[in-house]
C-alpha cells in the first residue's frame, strides 16, 4: 500500500501497532515532539549525533505538517502509538496527540532503520523480526552519545541476527542509507556495548537468534527516549518503539549509491 493509505488507516485507528514491513519503499521515521524552549539544543544533539538521530524534517513551532517528507500527513494522528515523557517518565501511551499539542511544540523527524529492511529484503537477507511477527530487540548500551545543551544519555541500539555471510552483505548496503542510521556500530558480542542479556530487549521484543548466527547493532531513533528518562524534559512525545511515522519519500531518494 502507499504511504498515506497506511497513513489513512492509522490515522483511524485501524493500525495500532508495528510498523516493519509496512509500505515498502517508503522511508519511515521516528519522532520527537519538544517545546520550542529546547528545540535547539536538540537540534544541536542530532548535529552531533547523526548516526542514531539523522534528521529527515523539523516541523516549524506550532506547525503538526512535516512538509519536507509528507506535505499531507499530521504527526499528531499518523502514527499507531505514541509516549507522552513528563519529566523523564513514560506516565503515558495513546493513539492520537493532539490533545496534548502546544502552539510552541515543533517536531523532529529521524530517519529509521525499517527504511533499509526492504533492500536488505531485496538482497535475501532475512529480517527475523518480520519474520516473527513482532518487533525489532532494541536495547540500551553503554555508548555514550555527545552531550548538546541538556541533552545527553546512552545510544539505542536496533538488533538483527544474520549470517556472518550475510551481515557482511547487510554491512554493505546500509552504509548507502546514512540518512537512517547507515551501517551498523558494532556486531557480534552484545557485552562489549553493555548488553547484558541480548534475551531481555529494553523497547521491543526478543526475537530468535539460530546457531551460527550473529547479532548485528544499527544506532536507533529511540535514543531521545533514553535521553528523555536521563534529562528529563517537561514534556517530550516520541513516537512508541517501532511504530513508525512513514513518508512519502521514496527509500532509493536517501541512498547515496
Amino acid at each position: 500500500m502507499a504511504s498515506n493509505e497506511i497513513r489513512s488507516l492509522i490515522r483511524k485507528q485501524v493500525i495500532t501497532g508495528p510498523t516493519a514491513g509496512m509500505s515498502k519503499g517508503f522511508t519511515q521515521a521516528n519522532l520527537v515532539i519538544l517545546k520550542k524552549e529546547h528545540a535547539f539544543d536538540f537540534l544541536l544533539f542530532c548535529q552531533r549525533n547523526p548516526k542514531s538521530c539523522p534528521l529527515l524534517d523539523v516541523t516549524e513551532p506550532g506547525s503538526f505538517i512535516p512538509g519536507t517528507i509528507a506535505k499531507e500527513a499530521d504527526i499528531r494522528k499518523d502514527i499507531p502509538r505514541y509516549r507522552i515523557y513528563r519529566d523523564g517518565m513514560n506516565t503515558e501511551e495513546v493513539m492520537d496527540i493532539t490533545e496534548y499539542w502546544e502552539d510552541d511544540m515543533v517536531g523532529f523527524l529521524l530517519g529509521c532503520s525499517f527504511t533499509f529492511e526492504t533492500p536488505l529484503l531485496e538482497s535475501g537477507i532475512p529480517i527475523r523480526h518480520i519474520e516473527e511477527k513482532c518487533n525489532v530487540p532494541m536495547y540500551k548500551t553503554n555508548i555514550q552519545c555527545e552531550k548538546a545543551g541538556v541533552f545527553e544519555g546512552p545510544t539505542v541500539v536496533s538488533m538483527r541476527p544474520m549470517s556472518h555471510e550475510d551481515a557482511i552483505r547487510a554491512i554493505q548496503i546500509t552504509s548507502r542509507f546514512p540518512a537512517v542510521h547507515g551501517s551498523p556500530i558494532h556486531f557480534g558480542n552484545p557485552s562489549q556495548i553493555g548488553i547484558a542479556d541480548i534475551s531481555k530487549p529494553d523497547f521491543g521484543d526478543s526475537v530468535t537468534i539460530k546457531e551460527g548466527e550473529i547479532p548485528v547493532f544499527w544506532a536507533c531513533g529511540v535514543t531521545p527516549q533514553a535521553v528523555a528518562m536521563q534529562c528529563k524534559p517537561s514534556i517530550m512525545i516520541t513516537h512508541a518503539p517501532g511504530c513508525m511515522f512513514i513518508s512519502d519519500i521514496k527509500d532509493e531518494k536517501l541512498s547515496i549509491l
